[in-house]
């Protein structure tokens, strides 16, 4: 169960420590972009797939949300990283921001509207 406990903190760490890679200019593009992707989409109370629906529902936290950290990490070089991860470790001791989840509840919502409004069928 430790070990368990040991590798929850670490993923919560390294998304964290994604979201800080994502801003930063010194890591490469591709990874930025989608260092971004996976830490808004773990970060973010909306699933892809949502977890009422049995097994599927946790699959995307169980085996997608942990593939996409590690193809992210391996496109990272690992001095920047240890430097995203210590940052990251001295960020998890602050206070949550509400501000911050309705920001991401909010590019939700405007992603769903845009996807939609763009998928809509037209008369005329």
């Amino acid at each position: 169960m430790d070990r368990l406990k040991a590798w929850a903190k670490a993923l919560k760490r390294d998304i964290l420590a994604l979201w800080i890679a994502a801003r930063d200019r010194r890591t490469p593009l591709a990874a930025r972009l989608l260092a971004l992707a996976v830490a808004g989409y773990a970060l973010s109370p909306i699933d892809l797939i949502p977890d009422v629906i049995p097994v599927l529902g946790l699959l995307d936290d169980v085996i997608l949300l942990p593939l996409g950290i590690w193809l992210v990490l391996r496109m990272i070089p690992p001095d920047l990283m240890r430097d995203y991860r210590a940052k990251a470790d001295s960020l998890q001791d602050r206070p949550r921001s509400l501000a911050g989840t309705i920001a991401v509840v909010g590019i939700w919502i405007i992603a769903i509207a845009a996807l939609a409004w763009w998928f809509w069928p037209r008369s005329g």
